[in-house]
């Protein structure tokens, strides 16, 4: 599964509104068409972005191709942006290393005073006004 294929194929509209009529039934070409009020032509494309992600699969019935979601796609993806949201984050601390460069030289500023609002928060927390800081740093407070 391409991830980045499958989420930019997703992330038209057109194409979701698609998906989701699919995985409530299937249906040909013209259906979908008529159901959103498109061209054939304008769907057809849309089928072909969806099909190239590996989303959909097709079955023919008569003159007509009918499509269904493959949920095994839909399902793995879900899996993946889950354990995504899973991802603890790790305080980033110069004296052990892991900070990039420009963060590290951020959490090195003497004088919160002279930091840009982004550096006060990132050193300082959310509320940089009072005494207390995140531990992301080495500052000293004037």
């Amino acid at each position: 599964m391409d991830k980045t294929l499958l989420l930019k194929a997703i992330a038209d509209e057109t194409r979701l509104k698609i998906v989701t009529l699919l995985l409530q039934h299937n249906y040909c070409v013209r259906a979908l068409a008529r159901k959103l009020e498109i061209s054939e032509a304008a769907v057809s494309q849309h089928l072909k972005v969806l099909r190239e992600a590996g989303l959909l699969v097709g079955e023919k019935k008569g003159y007509f191709m009918h499509y269904d979601v493959n949920r095994d796609v839909l399902h793995e993806l879900a899996s993946e942006i889950e354990a995504l949201a899973e991802i603890e984050r790790e305080a980033c601390s110069p004296m052990q290393g892991g900070c990039q460069n420009k963060e590290a030289e951020k959490c090195h500023n003497q004088d919160k005073n002279k930091c840009s609002d982004e550096v006060k928060e990132f050193c300082h927390g959310h509320n940089h006004d009072n005494e207390t800081h995140t531990g992301h740093c080495k500052c000293h407070h004037s």
